[in-house]
């Protein structure tokens, strides 16, 4: 079967629809009723304060992509201003309101630019940089997103499971309605920059060292205390003892487009390192007694 050849002028049309089909969730279409909340609290407080928190970074990681792409494109810029911004906000103002109902405190979003973003920014003027910063931002976005769409899809068969329909219809379905959108954008766009042969093999290279050396699972921000959070995530939402199905899941684009030289690596190692870091961090964090973001409300 003949491989499908990804245009721009596909991104674009893809990146429309988005638009079209999905407009930003307003907060007055949801039902927040929650039949039992000590047991949706004890239940899913970390995945809900972790999951609110990275939807109300957007911010900062709109501001990342400035620095990191200065000359974009039109379809970037509509993606990122006109699609994913704003639908991806309005996720983290539903979600940070529903755990506030559960009597857990208001999202604290991190929104400052890490000191690498600014480095990486200061050389992305330079063409060659730039292309494979663009790389390395679709490589994250189709991780990200896929790490979103796995999480709502567990989050909304447990909550199902637990009778709790109204937030699993009214919140969750359409929020993981919106998220494999996103992770299509990101895929075809990195797909469409290795099959133009838009890369140098050095700077394919480059790009393989700098996602092996800077991976981070979303929302981890490079810190311990949000990785330890996100071990959190990963217990909570049942997924601690299939980490290598994990990572094969979220590591899919990058093994095909970034490491097709590698034969037989369907899992980059750094990002099974990564989960399971942040498992060994969770479980070290417990061990001490200490508290998580939201660990002392639950």
């Amino acid at each position: 079967m003949p491989r499908q050849i990804i245009t721009g002028q596909k991104i674009a049309d893809h990146v429309k629809r988005l638009g079209d089909l999905y407009p930003p969730i307003p907060l007055d279409t949801v039902d927040r009723t929650i039949l039992d909340a000590d047991a949706v609290k004890s239940k899913y407080s970390y995945v809900l304060d972790y999951l609110a928190r990275v939807e109300l970074e957007v911010d900062r990681n709109v501001l990342e992509l400035l620095v990191l792409l200065p000359d974009v494109d039109e379809t970037n810029r509509m993606f990122y201003a006109d699609v994913w911004q704003p639908q991806e906000i309005q996720h983290g103002l539903i979600l940070d309101r529903l755990q506030q109902d559960l009597d857990m405190p208001a999202s604290q979003p991190h929104l400052e630019v890490s000191a690498k973003i600014k480095m990486l920014g200061a050389l992305a003027h330079f063409e060659p940089i730039q292309q494979v910063a663009k790389l390395l931002y679709y490589l994250t976005g189709a991780s990200t997103e896929r790490q979103a769409v796995l999480a709502y899809n567990q989050i909304h068969t447990g909550l199902t499971e637990m009778g709790e329909r109204a937030i699993a219809e009214t919140i969750i379905s359409p929020i993981k309605q919106q998220e494999p959108g996103h992770f299509a954008f990101y895929q075809m766009s990195a797909t469409a920059m290795i099959q133009a042969h838009e890369l140098k093999p050095w700077q394919l290279f480059l790009a393989r060292v700098l996602r092996e050396k800077s991976y981070g699972l979303v929302g981890t921000n490079a810190m311990d205390a949000y990785k330890a959070d996100m071990g959190a995530v990963i217990i909570s939402l049942g997924m601690e003892h299939g980490l290598e199905e994990y990572a094969r899941e979220i590591g899919r684009v990058e093994s095909r487009l970034l490491w097709a030289n590698k034969q037989g690596m369907d899992v980059p190692p750094y990002i099974l390192r990564a989960l399971r870091e942040s498992v060994d961090l969770y479980h070290e964090r417990e061990s001490r007694g200490l508290s998580g973001s939201v660990a002392a409300a639950r």
